[in-house]
């Protein structure tokens, strides 16, 4: 079995392990207001992240791709209007995926 397939089954167990521990967590606990506060900006952190991640070149410099930054917009959008994170990825990485296959 190659080093590939041991971090992927590894990662694959973490991220049911990481799924079956918030099921099991009290509800006194979730309602917590920074639990709260950190569940409401997450999206947007995570977002500026693919944002910072796209940005930056292998050279140490910038690029500015106006297909990622409308792709990012559309995410906006998205957070704006009240989606759920998952909703917000989606919609940025298919409008940018399609700008880059249109053009």
């Amino acid at each position: 079995m190659s080093a590939l397939w041991i971090g992927t089954i590894a990662a694959a167990v973490g991220c049911f392990l990481l799924k079956l521990l918030g099921t099991a967590m009290p509800e006194s606990l979730l309602d917590h207001p920074l639990v709260q506060a950190v569940a409401r900006y997450l999206p947007v952190a995570m977002l500026s992240a693919l944002i910072v991640t796209e940005l930056a070149a292998g050279d140490g410099g910038y690029q500015v791709d106006w297909r990622v930054l409308v792709g990012v917009g559309a995410g906006v959008v998205a957070l704006l209007l009240r989606f759920g994170f998952l909703v917000v990825f989606g919609v940025a990485i298919v409008v940018t995926a399609l700008l880059r296959l249109v053009t």
